[in-house]
């Protein structure tokens, strides 16, 4: 059982996983408390997150049980050189050479452990002038690597303390960002312990800065290759084969040549089947080739794989949105759209990916537009328009709208039938949604004069005199002999020349004024300087009032205070 555990983290540790190792390795060391090797490898997966308190721990503890064993002191060295701690250092890789004198590992190590505390020890700071001046932001900035750094405040304030003491540096050298921005200034490039990693197919232009955390005066000692079995071993050069097969796929794919792309992701797949990302990568390709059963068949093998491997939910999300887009590719009927629908929605419940979103939004857009084409039909809309009728004459006014809905439904076009409906909500005193209505019904057919009837009288009714007008008379440009629109607009002017010669109640003159005082237009007048001084000249000056009124603006924005029940004309 511990073997199994160590193979496992062995596995998660060239893998890049160093969080999953350091688990495997507390487990098989909690099967086999007296296993050396396990606390020297948990050791360096500590080392490898720069944990180095706990990777000195395991080192000690490493030592302790095999006191002749020379990796032990390799790995108790570089804890204590990750800590800074440099004579400690010097100390230990002398010691693990006095037990193997052509140790390479400890030799390196040993040479790191004096350059590092010769530098540490002599007082001027060799990258004082890299930090100096503004044109240390300016190559942060033009550096890829480095630029998404500068969005983050703890990064920033660290670079400005380096910047006004240089020798600050050393505080901050065990952070990756530090050691990535140091590079960038000194125009090297570090290597960092767990590489970086592999490329996959882009679904959007999101990239991830690359990270180091190598220093220069005290470089983080990589970790040494682990203990392991013929069989992990020819694990790790099968990973690292299809890997490049992985590569040859994406460049083929990026060149268009599918064909070459699905003979490399297929070698991969077969080479390591422990990353899906080679299973996406080929459902691509197939969903690029129109091959989409194929593409659905690879993201489901995707999703299954991935979660026996409790691989990154990222990874799943991105199998299920491609299945998503075969499923819509292929969808025919507005029921087709129902498991892309469903599958790009399992897709954000693992990760909630705006192109996904995006995505989602437009099928059940496609699914709607569709049921609505599916369920056209101009002579059952008719046939349901004249059940209208008949529930109209009734007074069923409910039953009425029930039918001249389900004609909408089947002729959206068809302006009748909200026109019919508008006059079925206002007999239910529903104005707001029968207003709608007749709107619909203008938009439809302009020249229907009945629209202009039917959302004049709910304006009416809504006290709304002066819109009403306007309805009534755009009315009359289409039918100028109609007696409806006429007699609307004679209703309307009798409502508003009562308003101006004050005939009405002080509660209805309340009411208008309050409604009033909620048109954009009416706010808009009475809060122009101009407009406030005409309104007191009317009140205190009667000649400059005379003067204004000549104004035809001036004129029309007062008979629209009149017309709101605002002022009064006596």
């Amino acid at each position: 059982m511990a073997d199994e555990a160590k193979a496992k983290g062995n596995a998660a540790f060239y893998s890049g996983d160093y969080t999953t190792a350091i688990k495997h390795f507390s487990d098989a060391i909690a099967l086999a408390p007296t296993n050396h090797v396990l606390f020297s490898n948990r050791s360096a997966a500590y080392a490898s997150l720069q944990k180095y308190d706990d990777a000195l721990n395991d080192a000690k503890k490493t030592v302790e049980l095999k006191p002749d064993w020379s990796k032990g002191y390799s790995r108790l060295g570089a804890a204590h050189l990750g800590l800074t701690q440099y004579k400690d250092a010097i100390v230990a890789y002398k010691k693990g050479l006095d037990f193997d004198p052509n140790n390479e590992a400890l030799k390196s190590g040993l040479a790191d452990a004096e350059s590092a505390a010769a530098a540490s020890s002599s007082s001027p700071n060799p990258f004082a002038d890299s930090f100096a001046g503004p044109e240390m932001w300016a190559k942060l900035t033009a550096d890829p690597s480095t630029r998404p750094y500068l969005l983050q405040p703890d990064f920033v304030k660290m670079m400005q303390e380096i910047q006004k003491n240089p020798n600050n540096l050393n505080l901050y050298l065990k952070d990756q960002r530090v050691m990535q921005a140091l590079g960038a200034l000194l125009n090297v490039k570090f290597r960092a312990p767990n590489g970086g990693e592999d490329m996959d197919i882009p679904e959007t232009d999101e990239k991830k800065p690359t990270s180091a955390n190598a220093p220069v005066e005290e470089r983080s000692r990589e970790p040494e290759p682990m203990d392991v079995s013929e069989e992990e071993r020819e694990a790790k050069e099968k990973k690292a084969q299809a890997l490049k097969e992985k590569e040859l796929g994406n460049a083929a794919y990026k060149k268009k040549d599918f064909e070459t792309a699905i003979a490399h992701y297929t070698k991969a797949i077969e080479l390591y089947d422990e990353d899906i990302s080679f299973i996406t990568n080929r459902a691509a390709v197939y969903l690029e080739m129109g091959k989409y059963e194929e593409c659905i068949k690879d993201c489901d093998k995707a999703v299954e794989r991935g979660r026996e491997l409790r691989s990154d939910y990222k990874m799943v999300a991105r199998a299920l949105t491609r299945k998503g887009s075969a499923l819509v590719k292929m969808a025919k009927t507005s029921k087709d759209y129902e498991p892309a629908i469903e599958t790009f929605q399992k897709a954000l419940t693992e990760h909630r990916n705006p192109d996904t979103l995006k995505k989602l939004n437009e099928a059940e857009k496609a699914k709607k537009d569709l049921e609505q084409q599916e369920y056209f039909d101009p002579k059952l809309a008719d046939e349901s328009r004249e059940k209208g009728n008949e529930y109209f004459k009734e007074q069923k006014y409910p039953d009425a709208i029930k039918h001249y809905t389900e004609a909408i439904k089947r002729n959206p076009k068809d302006h009748r039938a909200f026109s019919n409906r508008a006059a079925c909500y206002t007999k239910l005193g529903a104005m707001p949604e029968g207003l709608k209505d007749a709107e619909k019904c203008i938009e439809l057919d302009p020249a229907f004069a009945k629209g202009y009837t039917r959302k004049g009288a709910i304006q009416f009714f809504m006290k709304e005199y002066e819109k009403a007008l306007e309805t009534y008379q755009e009315g009359l440009k289409h039918d100028p002999q109609n007696q409806e629109l006429l007699d609307g607009i004679r209703r309307c002017v009798d409502q508003m020349n009562k308003a101006s010669r004050g005939d009405i109640s002080p509660e209805e003159l309340k009411e208008r004024q309050a409604k009033a005082m909620h048109d954009p237009e009416v706010q808009n007048i009475l809060s122009d300087p101009v407009m406030r001084q005409v309104l007191q000249d009317i009140q205190e000056n009667p000649n400059a009032a005379q003067e204004h009124m000549k104004n035809p603006m001036v004129m029309n924005k007062i008979q629209k205070l009149v017309n709101a029940g605002i002022i009064q004309v006596r």
